[in-house]
């Protein structure tokens, strides 16, 4: 068993009771090739509820501080996540998210890119369209609703792929993509709560 299904195993059998954790819509997620999963941002629960609730080990961008403590490096990094710098376009973070997908891998990101402080959905950064127009991955929309209060419900949604291929065809900006992502987390978020 490795580091990563024992961890999950563990934070599942914890968060899914205290958060009484209702999962919504994961036959979308396809089983097998790449895919690009895209949530709103509330909580730092987040990236472990997308984590528990996925049926595929999940990889994430994890702010590069985190990887400046020893211990924490180790776990982060079993943990499937990779360092990003935050406020810079870091090539290094977009070139390993790259490479997991043409590996055929399940990236999560949050495009807000931080949490949102009112837990209403924010305008979505560049770097989630980037990766749907430079691979072929599934873009799979996700909202998480909460609030995140203990022994109430938490929802994690994921909605069908996003068809990018007329955005790829014609060469669309990665903002204009992002929006078009944004717009599906949006859609989720007023369906389900």
């Amino acid at each position: 068993m490795s580091f990563y299904t024992f961890a999950r195993a563990v934070v599942k059998s914890v968060l899914a009771p205290l958060y009484r954790v209702e999962t919504i819509g994961v036959e979308h997620i396809p089983k097998e090739g790449s895919v690009l999963i895209c949530a709103n941002h509330i909580s730092n629960f987040d990236p472990p509820m997308i984590g528990i609730t996925c049926p595929r080990p999940v990889h994430f961008m994890a702010k590069a501080e985190l990887f400046r403590v020893p211990l924490l490096k180790q776990i982060v990094q079993h943990l499937h996540a990779f360092p990003v710098r935050r406020g810079m376009g870091d090539r290094e973070a977009l070139r390993t998210g790259l490479a997991l997908l043409k590996e055929k891998k399940v990236l999560g990101l949050f495009p807000e890119g931080t949490r949102s402080r009112d837990g209403k959905l924010g305008k979505g950064l560049a770097g989630a369209g980037f990766f749907a127009l430079r691979s072929e991955a599934a873009v799979v929309p996700c909202a998480i609703i909460g609030p995140y209060r203990l022994f109430h419900r938490v929802k994690v949604v994921y909605g069908p792929p996003i068809d990018f291929a007329p955005l790829r065809e014609r060469k669309a900006s990665a903002d204009e993509a992002t929006a078009l992502i944004m717009e599906h987390i949006r859609q989720l978020l007023e369906a389900h709560q």
